[in-house]
């Protein structure tokens, strides 16, 4: 997908919250001929934004992000990076549209689970006759294909941890609570809840440290999407980070899902996997055997 400067659908506003995604997805647009805005997310955002048209604002603050994307003309939006905590109600700032729907909103703010409130945010934006598009629509190189990314193969044992992490994943998907599930020699050891994927993935170390998972066995992280989720915003992502905490966790490697995950630096990612000796993975819920074999 190509775009040309500020195009008659109106310029790229980039909501960025932590970590690297939003620097990836503003870097793809500028090599396409973007000239995105960047809608920092406060408290949230860790990058810097130098040489982009940038500003901050509260995450519920729904009333200057309103006046921001109309001052810079913005026509599309795109969400990229995590959100550590919700806005407390005393946040949320609306507009008179959102005003209207008030009770709804803090209600789903507050207690939602992620992907409600990411289609709350969806719709409030484009309320206003906007268009919402995926990280993966800006930079579709980062999406995650089938098949293993390095040298390293998942083995017999592998594929039946990748399997049965994958089940897992999916039914949590299910109850819109996480994305990763990690399995060692069949076994569900970790969901993934609030903390995320790192601190996830530190549990497990801690838990075979404590002699709670045998050392003979290793075992898969899998993140998938949510059955339900809009593929719009909060795709499973990876990066070094990942690559580095599975093997701390004493894992065989990581699998996602292909054409619905994102693998940040993904040459990085590569070098990483293959000198720990961990396999990284795209794999499919739409082929037999997820596509391992």
């Amino acid at each position: 997908m190509t775009f040309s400067g500020d195009t008659a659908a109106g310029r790229l506003a980039i909501i960025a919250g932590g970590g690297f995604l939003p620097s990836y997805v503003a870097e793809a647009a500028r090599a396409a001929g973007e000239n995105p805005v960047i809608v920092a997310l406060k408290d949230e955002s860790d990058r810097r934004w130098e040489g982009y048209d940038h500003a901050v604002i509260g995450i519920g603050d729904f009333a200057a992000l309103e006046g921001l994307l109309n001052r810079y003309g913005i026509g599309r939006v795109v969400m990229s990076g995590s959100v550590r905590r919700r806005p407390e109600w005393r946040e949320v700032r609306p507009t008179l549209r959102t005003l209207m729907k008030m009770p709804a909103t803090i209600r789903t703010l507050l207690s939602g689970g992620d992907d409600r409130v990411l289609q709350m945010v969806i719709r409030l934006i484009e309320g206003n006759g906007r268009r919402v598009v995926g990280a993966h629509e800006i930079a579709p190189d980062l999406l995650a294909a089938v098949g293993p990314l390095g040298t390293a193969i998942p083995g017999e044992e592998d594929r039946r941890d990748i399997s049965r992490a994958a089940e897992a994943a999916e039914m949590l998907g299910r109850l819109d609570v996480g994305q990763g599930a990690v399995a060692i020699g069949g076994r569900i050891v970790a969901l993934e809840g609030l903390e995320g994927t790192d601190e996830m993935l530190e549990r497990v170390a801690d838990l075979r440290a404590a002699g709670r998972i045998s050392p003979r066995r290793r075992g898969a992280l899998v993140k998938l999407c949510k059955p339900q989720q809009d593929i719009r915003a909060d795709l499973p992502a990876i990066g070094v980070s990942t690559v580095l905490n599975a093997r701390k966790a004493g894992l065989a490697g990581v699998a996602v899902e292909a054409g619905r995950s994102l693998v940040l630096d993904r040459a990085a990612v590569i070098k990483a996997a293959d000198e720990a000796g961990l396999f990284v993975c795209g794999i499919d819920r739409g082929l037999p055997a997820w596509g391992l074999e």
